[in-house]
């Protein structure tokens, strides 16, 4: 299915009908929403009569544009279109990775359509991690002269990364963790495990610390990678998920 943006950019989803509160998956950078986390998590909300969207942002899967095109704004605003002509009612968020940092904006956006959040491997303000630690003094040297550089990938078959300045730059207005407190007052489950080489571990406890709402569980798992995609990963987020909206019922 297509979501048409008024820019003329369209968007690739796949939407389940259901009952609520709708589960909405938001990917990771420069994934997409046929990964083993988005179809299993649509395969249980098919078994559970529950709604369940997914999607591709600009420049990702299925959807129009090019990669290099996309910003973390331009990402947020992809999410909030597919929150307002797509997915209805109350929405459980689900945010993998970069998806993680983009949930938060979207809870912030849209405080009356979400009911309760689930990271995994939150990633949130990764540009400003990629420009501090994950960039070579080379790369940054690239961006400055040509507004680009390729970094190693150890995913998608190692194709590398193209890395845009404005990515970064653009990436340092939508910051969360610099601020005293995030104003979210909602429940919030954040997984991560202890071997993720891309984003460390103890982001999720700053996060945590710097909700405003005091529901708030961290699951460290200590064997854990960044993906959290093993059939084990895959049956704790769906635990995860049901006790929450157990809850919220």
């Amino acid at each position: 299915m297509i979501l048409e943006r008024s820019d003329g950019h369209q968007l690739a989803y796949e939407h389940t009908p259901g009952s609520g509160p709708g589960i909405l998956f938001l990917g990771g950078f420069n994934s997409n929403m046929q990964g083993e986390k988005a179809r299993a998590l649509e395969a249980w909300c098919q078994q559970n009569g529950r709604q369940f969207t997914r999607f591709d942002y600009l420049g990702h899967g299925q959807s129009s544009g090019e990669f290099q095109q996309g910003t973390i704004g331009r990402w947020i605003e992809d999410a909030l279109a597919v929150v307002d002509d797509v997915a209805g009612g109350p929405l459980l968020l689900v945010g993998s990775s970069m998806g993680g940092w983009i949930m938060l904006h979207v809870a912030l956006a849209r405080p009356q359509r979400v009911a309760a959040l689930v990271g995994i491997a939150t990633a949130t303000d990764f540009t400003e991690s990629m420009r501090e630690s994950a960039l070579s003094a080379e790369h940054l040297s690239r961006l400055e002269l040509s507004g680009s550089c390729a970094i190693d990938n150890c995913y998608d078959d190692g194709e590398p990364y193209i890395i845009t300045r404005e990515l970064l730059d653009e990436g340092r207005r939508h910051c969360l963790l610099q601020r005293e407190t995030v104003p979210l007052e909602l429940p919030v489950r954040l997984l991560h495990g202890q071997r993720d080489a891309d984003v460390p571990w103890q982001h999720s406890l700053t996060l945590a610390e710097k909700l405003r709402s005091d529901d708030v569980e961290v699951c460290l798992v200590k064997d854990g990678d960044h993906r959290l995609s093993r059939p084990q990963d895959l049956l704790r987020l769906e635990r995860c998920i049901a006790q929450l909206l157990e809850d919220l019922a």
